[in-house]
């Protein structure tokens, strides 16, 4: 036991070590920058301030070796997954390809994570024009160099935390930002509601925290048991198991497509109005009636995450490709006949499975919208559905590591 410990030791000293490497590197301003320069120009614009503010957590920011973080690998990431889904031959590279497939579809992941990378310091790099007065190409392309290269090297240190620590090191990189954003979030809390914030408003959010926790965890842990028989059982004349008592069986999660809805639904509600306050489309103008009203925004979140749910799910889980691999292992679902009969068992089963992860995913979604709404408070969007999905999920799943850490050293030294 005291080995497990010293491994369990080993991987989350090395985990917390990189995050504070990474965070202090996130405050290391990057050489060229006046920040005095920036900070006046954030001040006299409340577009960049409100940007800045969503990012920074405060109205201060600091352009540092670090500041593009984890964010052109999960946008590579997502990327890549719609690429596996849409291309057929990707997708028969990462089925079929084995370890080579796997470390294909790595490279091209990184490939396009120096993409992002390019594109996102370029876009700082540029933008910062109108703040720097002292701004030139040459001083553009040095932020983009030591920008683009913070990102790859922060890359390769959430790496070396899935390989040889404790955790998936992109999910502890966003676990941590969402973190150490939390106190400016409760400052601001307190400081714009100090006169609405009552008892029963106290208690009322509390208890809707609560909720919204349980159910996140009931979402992410949640599955629908398939169980599956073998030709060989089958061979021996077995009554078909139970689906209790099925040692062999498929989990369909009620959440397959994780925070990837809001993601997308996000991204499609906030666009337009990202473009017109951008001054890209001056005449892109809505009624009056669509911006103002709040029931039709939370109609169209809360029905684009179904709708978002539904599409994600088929790309990270196919019905078709799961009955050609229960074929090709001689393993059939108990009652149901193997090839097409398979598949469409499994999209029925799958339909009703997601619509009723989406569903709960749509209400957590909206769940701080209720809460602004009914008790008239406000600040609750930087600590939205997808931070506690992101910070629940993260948890369970060092959680997981530490069990199977554990359990696989007690075999080990059972059978050494």
């Amino acid at each position: 036991m005291k080995k497990t410990d010293d491994i369990l030791l080993k991987r989350l000293l090395l985990s917390v070590g990189i995050l504070l490497f990474i965070r202090m590197g996130t405050f290391l301003p990057i050489p060229g920058i006046n920040h005095g320069h920036l900070a006046f120009y954030i001040q006299q614009h409340p577009i960049t301030k409100n940007l800045v503010s969503t990012f920074s957590g405060n109205d201060t920011f600091v352009i540092g070796l670090f500041t593009l973080n984890i964010f052109p690998y999960i946008n590579a990431s997502i990327m890549v997954q719609l690429i596996t889904g849409l291309i057929p031959s990707i997708s028969k590279l990462q089925k079929e390809g084995g370890g080579e497939g796997r470390r294909a579809i790595t490279r091209l992941t990184r490939l396009i994570t120096f993409g992002w990378a390019l594109i996102q310091s370029s876009s700082i790099a540029f933008y910062l024009k109108r703040a720097l007065f002292d701004w030139s190409p040459l001083l553009a392309f040095e932020i983009i160099l030591w920008l683009t290269t913070g990102a790859m090297i922060v890359l390769w240190l959430s790496e070396l935390i899935t390989e040889y620590g404790l955790g998936n090191g992109a999910s502890l990189l966003i676990y941590t930002n969402i973190i150490s954003s939390l106190p400016n979030l409760g400052k601001k809390l307190i400081s714009e509601n100090s006169g609405n914030l009552s008892a029963v408003s106290s208690i009322g959010i509390g208890l809707l925290f609560f909720i919204a926790i349980a159910g996140i965890i009931t979402l992410q842990e949640s599955a629908r048991i398939v169980p599956l028989i073998s030709s060989k059982q089958l061979g021996q004349n077995q009554q078909p198991v139970s689906k209790s008592g099925s040692n062999n069986y498929i989990p369909l999660r009620f959440n397959q497509a994780g925070v990837m809805p809001i993601i997308l639904t996000t991204a499609l509600l906030v666009l337009p109005n990202y473009i017109t306050n951008l001054g890209v489309f001056p005449l892109l103008t809505l009624p009056i009636f669509l911006k103002s009203s709040k029931i039709i925004y939370w109609v169209s979140y809360f029905a684009l995450i179904l709708i978002f749910s539904s599409f994600y799910s088929t790309i990270v889980l196919n019905p078709k490709d799961i009955s050609q691999e229960l074929q090709k292992m001689a393993v059939s679902i108990p009652g149901v006949r193997p090839g097409l009969a398979t598949t469409f068992y499994l999209k029925q089963v799958m339909k009703r499975v997601t619509f009723f992860g989406a569903l709960i995913l749509a209400i957590l979604a909206t769940l701080p919208n209720v809460i602004e709404g009914i008790l008239n408070v406000s600040s609750f969007n930087g600590l939205g559905t997808t931070s506690l999905l992101i910070l629940v999920g993260v948890v369970l799943d060092i959680s997981r590591e530490m069990k199977s850490i554990i359990l696989s050293n007690i075999y080990n030294e059972r059978f050494d």
